[in-house]
């Protein structure tokens, strides 16, 4: 039996206009600023109008380690947000924005999939409302005050050599990874070396998606510190005065987007910082607001479980003061039998054993979140090919572990077939026994925190770090940036820095290779293994299949 494709099935979607999706939510005309017919942002004012609401309950959608099988993390998360809707609750999907890099690269898109998806997919996949471009742009204009200040006279004395402010793009490009700037001569300023990250990685998509509102974001880009002076002391954006005109650009940005899903409930689609290399959430004054106007809350942290959840919890959730009430897992029979060694070509035929043996990475990001306090679903996101023994072989997996596992259609059949997942998040959310807490204090030494989400979420043996990176984490810390969360940028592929050791591997070490100061947006990235903060495309990129066919519609995003 053959099927649709996700963007076949988004362009037979019946739309309704922004507007109506709005007041579902009590947001009236005047507080849109449409995007066209199908998507808007939401005013400030509305925003600051609903702060004394109540909150609804926050559920957070988190993933095993992706495999090529697939997982279907945001699929799940449309699904669910769709299922709770179906049965009565006025509830808010909050995602992501895509960034160009990865659709054009592996991905090929990133609104879910199947009868769960956020429309419209192909603008969600592309430009949406300018919003990354407005953070590359903020971020380029303060590239290039910094080299104009040391043009003109390095007022600040920055030394040429310690200027940590890197250039972004929104694409996958290795070959901008390290570059050579300003040559050809006096005119052209004084030459040094520094590189690009993409769009995702940039500080300023992290400050975007944790500041509460423009005077917040102006503050935290003011913090963020751009390079070192020859007497080692920091120098901050305050200090090239670039922060003003930066919030001037982001002033639009910083609203969040609402759109549909194909069964037109409201989502909002805001920011979309990388998991492996940024804290992976949407954006904090999306899910405030919605938790302020909706029953529910759906919402996703990138990737396993190990890096998205894990930064879901010590970063967003301890800057912002939320606490989920409820953890979905989306694993799937295919992700199993390939987490126990199948080959991705061998997924279709039934295979029990490889499913049984590959269901300890599961367990392990079930036991992880549990260590946060809160209660665990496990939604196993059906595939056709699944059998029974295949599906009930995850279940007494999963129960053996203290959870619940429930099989979600809703890639195939939309609400009708995540309504039985719904039924068990709210039955699991509303008996009020989450007690959130994060992994480690405020006050706990910088290296002490790695060493627990290593030991804890990895199950490390050891981390590697040689005195160099202790020397600068030291340094934070006497600078008084010793309070500040880590996040740490890893394979997502993997417990452990290699990609390749699937499964829950334990007796491993993790290698940091750099640690980055992200003053502005209130973490240390703790770069490990070979991580790449540019990633590069693969050897056939989806942009290969990209195109428009006869009829102006474009193919290819999937």
């Amino acid at each position: 039996m053959s099927y649709k494709s996700d963007i076949e099935i988004a362009r037979e979607a019946s739309k309704r206009p922004i507007q109506e999706i709005g007041e579902k939510l009590g947001i009236s005309s005047e507080h849109l600023l449409p995007y066209g017919h199908d998507k808007a942002k939401v005013s400030q004012d509305f925003i600051n109008s609903v702060q004394g609401n109540k909150n609804g309950k926050l559920i957070l959608v988190t993933a095993i380690n992706p495999t090529p099988a697939g997982e279907g993390k945001t699929t799940t998360t449309v699904g669910l947000g769709d299922g709770l809707n179906r049965i009565g609750k006025r509830a808010t999907v909050c995602i992501r924005e895509a960034s160009l890099g990865p659709n054009f690269g592996m991905k090929g898109g990133a609104a879910g999939g199947g009868y769960a998806q956020v429309v419209p997919m192909e603008d969600m996949n592309l430009h949406f409302t300018g919003d990354f471009h407005a953070i590359t742009s903020a971020h380029s204009l303060l590239s290039a005050m910094i080299d104009n200040h040391i043009y003109w006279g390095n007022e600040q004395d920055i030394d040429v050599r310690r200027v940590v402010w890197r250039r972004v793009v929104d694409m996958n490009d290795r070959a901008l990874r390290q570059i050579n700037v300003s040559l050809g001569g006096v005119a052209n300023g004084f030459p040094r070396e520094t590189g690009y990250d993409i769009t995702v990685a940039s500080e300023v998509m992290a400050i975007l998606c944790l500041a509460r509102d423009l005077k917040d974001l102006e503050d935290r880009l003011g913090s963020m510190i751009v390079a070192y002076r020859r007497d080692k002391t920091p120098v901050f954006c305050r200090d090239i005065k670039a922060e003003g005109a930066m919030t001037v650009l982001l002033k639009d940005a910083m609203q969040p987007n609402l759109v549909q899903t194909l069964e037109n409930n409201p989502a909002f689609v805001h920011g979309g910082p990388f998991a492996n290399i940024a804290h992976g959430c949407n954006s904090v004054i999306a899910t405030t607001t919605a938790l302020k106007i909706s029953d529910y809350v759906v919402t996703e942290a990138g990737f396993g479980a190990d890096l998205g959840a894990e930064k879901f919890m010590n970063i967003k959730c301890r800057k912002a003061g939320l606490a989920p009430d409820c953890v979905v897992i989306v694993a799937t029979v295919r992700a199993m039998k390939m987490n126990g060694g199948v080959a991705k070509a061998n997924l279709g035929a039934e295979n029990v054993e490889a499913v049984k043996k590959g269901c300890p990475n599961l367990g392990r990001h079930i036991e992880n979140v549990k260590s946060f306090g809160v209660p665990v679903v496990v939604a196993i996101n059906h595939f056709v090919t699944d059998t029974e023994a295949e599906i009930e072989a995850v279940k007494e997996y999963v129960a053996g572990h203290g959870a619940a596992a429930v099989l979600s259609r809703h890639w195939e059949l939309g609400s009708e077939g995540s309504e039985p997942l719904a039924r068990k998040v709210v039955e699991m959310a509303e008996a009020g026994n989450a007690n959130f807490g994060p992994l480690y204090p405020d006050d706990m030494p910088l290296f002490q925190k790695i060493e627990t989400i290593a030991k804890r979420i990895y199950r490390a043996d050891e981390v590697l770090a040689d005195q160099k990176i202790r020397d600068q984490l030291k340094s934070w810390e006497d600078q008084g940036y010793g309070n500040l969360p880590v996040c740490m940028a890893k394979t997502q592929y993997s417990f452990t820095t290699d990609p390749n050791r699937r499964g829950a591997p334990t007796g491993h070490s993790v290698p940091v290779r750099e640690v980055r100061l992200s003053a502005g947006a209130g973490f240390v990235v703790v770069v490990c293994g070979e991580i790449m903060t540019m990633p590069g495309l693969p050897s056939r990129p989806a942009a290969e299949t990209i195109r428009l066919n006869d009829a102006g519609q474009i193919e290819g995003l999937f």
